[in-house]
């Protein structure tokens, strides 16, 4: 990165464009890289500091991440009407940047204050959930939560809560194949989850999405912890809201047996999120995320990278770190769905950056993917995942995702993240129960207009106020402070009840 006076933001000798560190007037000088900006150039867009000529690549990151739709000079801000996407060859160079990860020495590894559940696993959080199997019974479900507010579980004080989490699914679907198969796993998953101490299933009773087969398909037995009920069996809302009022009751003293004791960081799952971004994302949070992503792979732990659309144009650098040709040939057989998936749609991979990134300097999805890319650190890329599919590895994982936020976040959560780190550029507000979300802000400008959404402002990087290095550390010690029962800023909001959103994949009828 260029010098901090600098009013632009160089990432890489060979790039032809730099980030303008704050808004530049036209006819302003930009020293460092002997040039005068030709136009008004918002803070975080590009400007070139070499002529670009019309159909030549743009790099920045030393990366391509567009082309010139027509010449542009030096000096000339480059955005969305000079620079689009192209389709261009990649070199996926399977395993070249494999190296030994510089481990932790057992003794010496960071720890947590986590929940230990009876079945070894570890959690961060200790929910009541109630989930649904379709959205006929999603209001029925929140009847049920709503009648455990904080003030009705002063005897339980370690319950963090009972949530309803509903969705917009489950039934007018096929009642087999991918989007049923989906659907099943993240229910499945949250039901599994660590985080919940306690479980109850509600449906309506006939859905196609039906609790029986998914007790059955994914081997969930109820019992003390685990239960299941459906409106039309139970007699009706009334009834059924009773009835789960009751089961709640039943579970609260055995969930609140448990307390948090001193446990490996070995035992965090963290699923890295990206939404709202802006170009100083890619610069300062995603990269400071991934400093911090690879010393919790460093201590025994897990990271998880996902948003397959948003890594499109930057899948080789992951490629470069897989540890075998299976790995690298799951993630590059996802890119390619992607691409018969949007072209069946209609669709382009370049459908995004959206308008918000697109005014914070974001111009393509090859640029957006570069910096989205940086949230996963430098460490060995050793699984990919389908869809909600549990995490079972240690050390930097990716998950197939969409883009959307709550939908990527679902995803990871079900296959087992215990914490999340979100970056934000413009201002994403979000939350994620029952796994805690840490808003990373990309800007200090941003973070000091938004105060109470914000956790972190990585926009300490861009100010030069502190290294990168720290800014990991930083990061990696808030995600210790908030899986040992430090609230996150969205937890203080209480968001998390209505971002629940699994992956709904093929035909709704």
């Amino acid at each position: 990165m260029s010098a901090n006076g600098a009013q632009g933001i160089r990432l890489n000798d060979a790039d032809n464009v730099v980030v303008a560190r704050n808004d530049i007037a036209a006819g302003a000088a930009l020293a460092a890289e002997g040039v005068t900006a030709q136009d008004f150039v918002p803070a975080g867009h590009k400007i070139a500091t070499a002529g670009i000529a019309d159909g030549d690549a743009v790099r920045k990151y030393d990366q391509i991440i567009g082309f010139a739709t027509g010449n542009i000079a030096p000096g000339g801000h480059v955005h969305s009407q000079n620079m689009a996407f192209q389709m261009f060859e990649r070199d996926y160079k399977v395993g070249e940047q494999v190296k030994p990860v510089d481990m932790v020495a057992e003794a010496d590894r960071a720890t947590f204050q986590g929940y230990v559940r009876p079945d070894g696993r570890v959690a961060t959080r200790n929910y009541i959930g109630i989930l649904t199997s379709v959205n006929c019974s999603a209001t029925t479900a929140r009847y049920i939560a709503d009648q455990f507010p904080a003030s009705a579980l002063a005897d339980y004080p370690n319950v963090d809560g009972v949530v309803a989490l509903t969705h917009g699914t489950g039934c007018g679907m096929a009642a087999d194949g991918d989007g049923m198969g989906i659907l099943q796993r993240t229910l499945a998953g949250y039901a599994r989850h660590g985080n919940f101490g306690g479980v109850l299933f509600v449906g309506l009773g006939c859905e196609a999405a039906q609790l029986g087969f998914l007790m059955e398909v994914e081997g969930l037995k109820v019992g003390p912890t685990l239960g299941m009920m459906t409106i039309q069996e139970s007699g009706g809302t009334v009834a059924t809201v009773k009835a789960g009022v009751e089961r709640i009751h039943e579970m609260l003293p055995i969930v609140n047996q448990v307390s948090r004791q001193p446990v490996p960081a070995s035992h965090l799952v963290l699923g890295l999120e990206c939404g709202g971004s802006d170009a100083y994302s890619g610069i300062s949070a995603n990269p400071a995320l991934g400093a911090a992503a690879d010393l919790l792979v460093r201590n025994g732990g897990t990271a998880c990278l996902a948003e397959t659309p948003e890594i499109y144009g930057a899948e080789h650098l992951l490629t470069r770190r897989a540890v075998s040709q299976e790995v690298a040939d799951k993630l590059i057989a996802k890119i390619h769905w992607w691409e018969r998936y949007v072209e069946r749609n209609n669709g382009s991979m370049d459908n995004n950056p959206s308008p918000g990134n697109k005014a914070g300097g974001l111009t393509t999805i090859l640029e957006k993917s570069l910096g989205a890319a940086a949230k996963g650190g430098t460490t060995n890329l050793v699984d990919v995942y389908d869809y909600a599919a549990k995490i079972t590895a240690k050390g930097f994982v990716f998950m197939d995702t969409p883009g959307y936020d709550p939908v990527s976040v679902t995803g990871m959560v079900a296959g087992g993240a215990n914490v999340v780190c979100f970056t934000t550029g413009r201002g994403s507000v979000f939350g994620c129960k029952p796994t805690p979300s840490i808003k990373l802000a990309t800007n200090s400008a941003m973070y000091n207009r938004m105060p109470d959404d914000m956790d972190v402002n990585c926009g300490q990087v861009i100010d030069g106020d502190c290294s990168m290095a720290d800014m990991g550390q930083e990061i990696f010690d808030k995600i210790l402070a908030v899986a040992s029962g430090e609230q996150s800023a969205s937890e203080r909001l209480g968001f998390g009840d209505q971002e629940f959103l699994p992956w709904i994949i093929g035909a709704t009828m």
